[in-house]
């Protein structure tokens, strides 16, 4: 997965009203802005400034320039002074990307020895913003709007969140799912409306026969397996547990093997993402386990037993995470079960095999065990611990009339105590405000048991990118209560009804 190089236009406001001395200063105050932002290590991504906005025809000039530049992923817009706001809408209407509306000004202060009308008129974003922020509700546009002083780090911290969110809209029109075999029989969660979802998200997600991906498996050559062994050796902890060293190795060669031609056939067909299903896997040997832990570490998004929402979620969030420093990780994962003593609540997470090495801390080993699902021989994973520390689950769901996507901050712990005989790798999460809140509030809300999960990524984040995508978006946290949560799922059923 390689980091895109996106760039943020910076577009601000204003009018000829003031006269050329005022545009001046304007240009000039926005332009340092632009260069104390790029400076300030606060951003994942540049800023590029752009000439004052004053017309109808420039402003609706530039959105259209950004829409056609495949480098720009948003625009960020601030009125220095005031702009009428029905300079914007055509502009606004035609433009496709993420916005954010910045509420700043360029002095922090007010100059109480001096000021006088003429800076009144020129510092003016209090007002100028008002009305820029007025047309957007009339004209029902979503936006995100950042209030604070521009050389704060923690609204520069909150400018560079949003970017990553803007990333992930633009990014999701670019998001193609393989299906190898078909969902789950008789599973509703999974399923969903893959029509709708490439209208709403820009999704493309298609199936395809397990055998001519095994065929692509059959394809790799011993040289290549052997040498994609040897590394696994050398990065893990081989964990024979009694088992034939040799025996072992021809079984995480098997996983070697489904990694190198899952990989090739995902690069050749253009796939980001990809979901298997335990109960067809025509001529594989195993249910690929190793394999697909590697290629989510890579930047694959996965679902199990065919959920392709969550495959594009893991994605998706993945991509909304890169290049950031110190990240913590982000995987597919599945609720399995409870731990119930008083004051020491939380569920356990796992899956059959498929958790991203990226949320591991500690060691990781190789283990192989024997798995009853799939009728095959025993696969191969890597098994290890995740770290600790809040972090954001999600889920997106179809109700038949719409997509919903909750956001449950939860906070991962250490489990008590050590879990020798569990072969897989796992989390511990207690869901906030506690598990017996959070818990019913996600079953009320029709949420799933898979989930796309992330260390690094907040709620915000999440919620932002699903009102971009125009879907509804409910949270699960700290102040959660049923009553209130049950009140909000009845006024969305009014809001988002077709």
């Amino acid at each position: 997965m390689e980091q895109k190089q996106y760039k943020f236009w910076f577009c601000t406001g204003s009018q000829d009203l003031y006269g050329d001395e005022c545009l001046a200063h304007v240009a000039e105050h926005s332009q340092k802005m632009v260069e104390v932002l790029n400076a300030s290590g606060n951003l994942p991504y540049e800023i590029v400034w752009k000439p004052t906005l004053i017309t109808n025809e420039l402003i609706r000039k530039t959105f259209n320039e950004a829409n056609m530049d495949d480098t720009c992923a948003g625009v960020i817009t601030w009125m220095h002074t005031f702009s009428p706001a029905k300079s914007w809408i055509l502009g606004l209407q035609e433009f496709r990307k993420p916005l954010l509306h910045f509420h700043t000004q360029f002095n922090r202060e007010i100059p109480y020895d001096t000021i006088d009308m003429d800076f009144m008129n020129e510092n003016q974003a209090a007002h100028g913003d008002r009305e820029y922020g007025h047309i957007f509700s009339r004209l029902k546009k979503v936006r995100k709007v950042v209030m604070g002083y521009w050389e704060d780090e923690d609204v520069q911290k909150r400018i560079g969140s949003w970017m990553r969110t803007a990333v992930g809209v633009l990014e999701s029109s670019h998001v193609r799912v393989m299906r190898i075999a078909d969902n789950m029989r008789n599973v509703a969660v999974t399923e969903g409306d893959k029509v709708e979802a490439q209208i709403r998200f820009g999704w493309e997600v298609d199936a395809y026969p397990v055998n001519e991906i095994a065929e692509a498996v059959a394809a790799v050559s011993q040289a290549d397996i052997d040498t994609l062994v040897e590394e696994y050796y050398d990065k893990y902890e081989i964990l024979l547990e009694g088992r034939d060293e040799k025996e072992f190795r021809e079984h995480v060669a098997v996983q070697a093997g489904i990694e190198i031609g899952f990989e090739r056939f995902l690069k050749e067909k253009n796939y980001q993402a990809i979901v298997t299903h335990f109960g067809d896997l025509g001529s594989l040997k195993q249910l690929p386990g190793l394999a697909i832990q590697r290629l989510m570490e890579k930047g694959y998004g996965f679902g199990g037993e065919g959920d392709w929402k969550t495959a594009a979620m893991v994605r998706i969030m993945k991509i909304m995470t890169q290049g950031m420093k110190d990240a913590k990780g982000t995987s597919f994962m599945e609720d399995y079960t409870y731990n119930l003593v008083p004051g020491k609540e939380g569920i356990l997470q796992a899956h059959m095999l498929e958790v991203c090495p990226s949320i591991a801390e500690g060691p990781i080993g190789i283990k192989c065990q024997p798995l009853s699902m799939g009728d095959r021989e025993d696969p191969a994973r890597l098994v290890f611990t995740s770290k600790t520390g809040p972090a954001v689950a999600t889920s997106l769901i179809d109700l038949g009339d719409r997509f919903r996507l909750i956001i449950n901050d939860v906070n991962c712990k250490k489990t008590e105590k050590p879990m020798p005989k569990l072969p897989v790798a796992t989390a511990f999460w207690t869901p906030e405000p506690n598990l017996q809140t959070g818990a019913e509030a996600w079953i009320l809300a029709g949420g799933a048991h898979h989930t796309a999960f992330s260390y690094d990524l907040t709620a915000e984040q999440m919620g932002d990118w699903a009102a971009y995508m125009g879907i509804e978006a409910v949270y699960i946290d700290k102040d959660t209560t049923i009553r209130q949560f049950q009140n909000e799922l009845n006024w969305n059923e009014l809001v988002y009804r077709k």
